[in-house]
């Protein structure tokens, strides 16, 4: 997956679990649970969401590696 389809990904995939959340105001540095406001439950819908699209497994031990775009960009590239 390139950086933007992935970006594109998440992009859908927190809209679908909280479609308030404003992804324009959202730079790749920042903390998508802060700068959204999403909750343990919403963070961990993202990534039962992003496992059945992409059928890539994230251990709870790497779960901090998703908390910015960059940090998902670089995380699911390497999968």
């Amino acid at each position: 997956m390139t950086e933007a389809e992935i970006k594109t990904l998440f992009t859908e995939l927190i809209g679908d679990i909280a479609p308030e959340a404003d992804m324009s105001s959202l730079s790749d540095d920042d903390d998508m649970r802060e700068a959204l406001d999403l909750d343990s439950m919403d963070f961990n819908n993202l990534i039962i969401a992003l496992h059945k699209r992409t059928g890539i497994d994230v251990p709870e031990s790497d779960y901090s590696k998703l908390f910015t775009l960059r940090g998902a960009v670089g995380y699911l590239r390497r999968k």
